[in-house]
């Protein structure tokens, strides 16, 4: 009994991430469809004057507190400090996803490796809680199949 409860948790381990990897897909087919995610391949063409300009509108737009509108500026003009800072402030408005996007667009590692590890260790303890309550579900199915034979 016991050697069919060890190949039921490696089944269930296998099926877990068999379950995972078709999560992760559907999930980023669902960000990839709402554009949630930004790619950038190119830097912005924008040079000079123009962009300039808009940077100073986007930057009174933050000072305002127009925050979304400052963002939507700073990302089509690529300007680094004002992402930076609209970054901080989703951070102080407990947004930490929101606040990466930024960090990561601006790029600025230095903010954003803090976040990617907090955001690695919340992943690493999911998966390992999942794998620990899979665990004992085998095992108390297995106390089950002992009791029932």
């Amino acid at each position: 009994m016991v050697l069919f409860g060890t190949s039921n948790l490696r089944f269930g381990l296998v099926l877990k991430q068999d379950l995972q990897k078709n999560m992760d897909e559907k999930i980023l087919k669902k960000f990839d469809d709402e554009n949630a995610f930004i790619k950038v391949t190119e830097p912005s063409p924008m040079e000079g004057p123009q962009k300039a300009a808009l940077n100073r509108k986007g930057n009174q737009k933050f000072n305002e507190g127009d925050i979304e509108g400052a963002r939507r500026v700073f990302m089509t003009t690529g300007y680094s400090d004002g992402l930076a800072r609209v970054g901080d402030f989703y951070k102080s408005k407990d947004r930490p996803l929101e606040a990466l996007k930024m960090y990561w667009i601006a790029p600025d590692r230095k903010k954003s490796g803090p976040l990617v590890e907090k955001l690695a260790f919340v992943l690493q303890s999911m998966l390992h809680e999942d794998d620990e309550m899979m665990e004992k579900d085998v095992i108390l199915e297995e106390e089950q199949e002992i009791k029932n034979d």
